[in-house]
């Protein structure tokens, strides 16, 4: 996953948080506002917000974790309720014969099905490669609540599930085994799993990438991925991811925007 701008778009979803919202030029405590100079809301107070929003507490081993009552846990099962309506629609249309196509769901990975919560509380919200890669590779990453039952009851209602995610190629092994370890082992084959391959992007992708030559941007690298796996004779009924980006560019019935005060990806 690349994380090009961090921070920079939280503000404008600290509505989630619970938090306070300052507008431009207003005070947070201790800042004046004599000059208008249209101060952005502050850094200090907006991570104290996340913690607040995740109920961020490290457990044992000293990793941050996320509570199973927090405001986020709270947002995350009422999204789970309203995808578990659209998967049964879906499944009965199936059933009754309504749809010409199979129904299928798709999924990102990153903070929307593995929360990265400890690495992003670790490094301050900021990002680097190597580090992140270093984390992907440890394959320990705890579930975004509720999002692997959900992966498992799609597979049961006959629903097929794919993942569409920015993580490497390189990285699909450790993908699969965090997966695994979550409980969403359902289609973690490379069939259903796609993931960025700069080195050899697939056919469908040729608008905007080449062997080495790599331009495509999330939207249309996740778009057109989905527009690939409808062509496979599915129609997507339902589209998960913690980023816009994940949704936008259209071949979906549904989209489900998880919520991620962290970190944004255009």
């Amino acid at each position: 996953m690349n994380k090009p701008l961090r921070l920079a778009a939280i503000a404008a979803t600290c509505a989630l948080t619970g938090g306070v919202l300052y507008g431009a030029g207003a005070a947070t405590a201790g800042q004046s506002t004599v000059n208008s100079t249209h101060e952005p809301y502050n850094i200090g107070q907006l991570t104290k917000d996340i913690d607040t929003y995740y109920g961020t507490t490290p457990d044992a081993d000293g990793v941050y974790q996320a509570s199973a009552d927090s405001p986020y846990a709270k947002d995350l099962a009422r999204i789970d309720a309203a995808a578990r309506r659209q998967i049964d629609k879906a499944a009965r249309a199936a059933q009754h014969g309504h749809r010409g196509k199979k129904p299928a769901v798709v999924f990102d990975i990153d903070d929307t099905l593995l929360l990265s919560l400890d690495y992003e509380k670790k490094n301050n919200y900021g990002y680097n490669g190597t580090t992140w890669a270093a984390y992907v590779d440890k394959a320990d990453r705890p579930e975004v609540f509720g999002s692997p039952e959900l992966v498992r009851y799609a597979a049961k209602k006959g629903v097929a599930v794919f993942y569409n995610s920015g993580l490497s190629e390189a990285q699909r092994s450790a993908a699969v085994k965090n997966l695994k370890k979550v409980g969403a082992d359902v289609n973690l084959d490379a069939g259903h799993m796609f993931l960025k391959d700069a080195a050899n992007p697939p056919a469908y992708l040729s608008g905007c990438a080449a062997p080495g030559a790599w331009k495509c941007t999330t939207v249309q690298f996740k778009s057109g991925t989905r527009k690939h796996i409808e062509s496979l004779g599915y129609d997507i009924v339902a589209n998960f991811g913690d980023q816009y980006s994940d949704l936008e560019g259209g071949y979906a019935d549904r989209t489900y925007k998880l919520p991620n005060p962290t970190y944004f990806v255009g």
